[in-house]
């Protein structure tokens, strides 16, 4: 399905970009598995890739560094002539009470979340523009459409997000430009799992389906959005949520 196409998975070291780049990949493109952190992780999920007989290569950047990403996207468009797919998943959090959060809190997950995916879009655009062709999947989040107590900084960035997506998508549909955002709820990963019992049972209690989502759940959506099939769909937010934000 995706056969010959480059696709650049930001933060595809664990939990939702890796299941990400995992799906691409066993769709037939070449993952670039972007990472900032563990580059063990990073290297792990290039390695299953391959088992699998998929195609991948590991890099690292900081996509909130503005002149990184764009050593990043140059360094891929050099090595492979061309970039189809990007898919902005990167992000952190730094939870806090309004009243209480640091501007430190507040300035970091706005520049790696919101800052992040407009630098790797900057440049990526470029490129697609050029070839008249691309997929550009950003990561929103269902507190971006609903807000949460305690992640005024998360919310916001995924708000904005949000505003992003449908703005690139309005610049760039004349050149047969995809942009649209995938919106997950709650769904099993390192973030979640570090959650209380009773905080799990009250989101469950919010979620019509009654149970949290799986990474592959999110992975599957993305995979859509940058398949051929997908080509008259843009500037929408596709929620996989359970039902949360109907």
């Amino acid at each position: 399905m995706l056969e010959g196409k480059i696709a650049v998975v930001t933060g595809a070291s664990r939990g939702i970009g890796r299941a990400v780049a995992l799906k691409l990949a066993e769709d037939g493109a070449l993952v670039i598995v972007n990472y900032n952190g563990s580059k063990e992780k990073a290297l792990e999920v290039k390695e299953e890739i391959g088992k699998k007989g998929g195609k991948a290569e590991a890099y690292r950047c900081d996509v909130s560094d503005f002149s990184a990403c764009e050593a990043f996207i140059a360094e891929i468009i050099k090595e492979h002539g061309r970039l189809d797919i990007l898919v902005n998943n990167a992000g952190i959090t730094r939870d806090g009470l309004l009243m209480k959060m640091s501007e430190e809190d507040f300035d970091k997950v706005l520049a790696t979340n919101l800052k992040g995916a407009f630098n790797t879009l900057r440049f990526a655009s470029r490129q697609m523009l050029k070839q008249r062709n691309g997929r550009v999947i950003n990561m929103a989040s269902v507190v971006g459409v609903a807000g949460n107590a305690g992640q005024a900084n998360y919310a916001a960035s995924k708000a904005g997000i949000i505003g992003l997506t449908k703005s690139a998508a309005r610049e760039m549909a004349s050149r047969g430009i995809t942009v649209n955002a995938v919106a997950p709820g709650f769904i099993e990963t390192d973030m979640t799992e570090v959650l209380s019992d009773k905080v799990k049972e009250t989101s469950v209690s919010q979620i019509p389906l009654g149970r949290f989502g799986k990474a592959e759940d999110v992975a599957a959506a993305v995979s859509f959005l940058a398949s051929e099939e997908a080509g008259y769909i843009t500037g929408q937010v596709l929620h996989v949520d359970g039902g949360m934000a109907m």
